[in-house]
């Protein structure tokens, strides 16, 4: 599968300093930050600081540093946050999974009971 990244995505501007965020963690190659529309008490935002459209193009072209600092930027995330009780780990991807920004990022929301994500059978 071929990726085609937009550096001119809000995610890529971010990195570059070029829109403001609140900034929860950041390591050499990942970046974390709250989610300006909140859809739980936590609900922060992981994105890795490589240019990676989804989560299976993290997975197959990312060196094995950034996957590490990336899940280390969760793992920091997660102790921060206060979702002792549980949280949700969110990789929406492309258009079915309905990912709205071409970067890849990892939404962890929490601090409260969540419900279901998708009908149970």
């Amino acid at each position: 599968m071929q990726y085609d990244y937009d550096d001119q995505n809000i995610f890529a501007k971010i990195l570059r300093g070029e829109i403001p965020n609140t900034t929860v963690f950041e390591n050499d190659h990942a970046l974390a930050f709250e989610d300006i529309q909140p859809q739980a008490p936590v609900h922060v935002l992981v994105i890795p600081k490589g240019a990676y459209v989804s989560l299976d193009h993290f997975a197959r072209d990312a060196s094995a540093e950034e996957q590490v600092a990336f899940f280390a930027a969760v793992a920091a995330v997660c102790d921060k946050a206060g979702v002792e009780h549980g949280f949700r780990a969110i990789a929406n991807t492309r258009t079915h999974g309905v990912q709205e920004v071409p970067h890849f990022h990892m939404h962890i929301i929490g601090g409260a009971q969540l419900g279901r994500m998708l009908p149970a059978d």
